[in-house]
């Protein structure tokens, strides 16, 4: 397995205070900030657009760290270029938010951002099969989409394991959903690489100790 990197999510941050608090993660290791994108259609929630990420781009470029956009929206392909605009460099789209998901990957590296593709519980790991080799990245969601502090769902143990044999070690795998310090052991063992954490971090009154003990956590410490 290689070294896990923790990605906590803004979306459970705290937005009057947000450059101070990616600046607390960023500073105990953080090496991913993720930034959920909800358009209020492919989930019902509606959340944040290029603006932020515009925000923060240097902060998190200083730290030598990468500045990751998820897409929860319809057709995203139509939003790739306004993101990679504003300094994502890494945008990972919905396999079931458009009709063309290769082409949707194909707009994200045109732009010289790196692609990722995600895929919900329900919708099974060969959803990605005919885009391996194209992506860097796949993202496993662990809860249904849409909302922070949700519970792990139990079963995406099996189907990361699933998802391990399929890609190997032709992408990274990601995680997105309850991670905390007793799922992320499970998750890292199960093929997880990258893990995507709001609530446990955010949610935490010492996100950079939250960062640190989930890394050592997914490390097996």
């Amino acid at each position: 397995m290689s070294r896990p990197q923790i990605a906590p999510s803004i979306l459970s941050a705290d937005f009057a205070r947000l450059g101070e608090q990616v600046q607390t993660v960023l500073d105990a290791g953080a090496e991913v900030i993720h930034v959920d994108v909800m358009d209020g259609h492919f989930v019902p929630p509606i959340t944040m657009g290029p603006i932020v990420v515009k925000a923060i781009r240097e902060q998190v470029a200083a730290a030598g760290a990468l500045l990751e956009v998820h897409l929860m929206v319809e057709r995203p392909e139509r939003h790739v270029e306004a993101f990679a605009e504003e300094g994502a460099q890494r945008i990972l789209v919905q396999v079931e938010a458009t009709p063309n998901v290769h082409y949707a990957v194909h707009a994200i590296r045109e732009r010289g951002v790196e692609a990722g593709v995600v895929i919900n519980p329900g919708t099974p790991v060969e959803a990605v099969r005919d885009v391996l080799g194209e992506v860097g990245l796949v993202l496993c969601m662990t809860v249904d989409p849409g909302w922070g502090g949700q519970p792990f769902l139990p079963q995406s143990l099996d189907k990361l394991a699933r998802l391990k044999a399929l890609v190997g070690d032709e992408a990274l795998i990601e995680v997105d959903g309850g991670i905390d310090p007793r799922t992320i052991g499970p998750a890292a063992r199960a093929g997880a690489d990258v893990f995507v954490a709001g609530s446990a971090v955010f949610g935490s009154p010492d996100p950079a100790a939250a960062v640190r003990e989930l890394a050592a956590a997914a490390s097996g410490g």
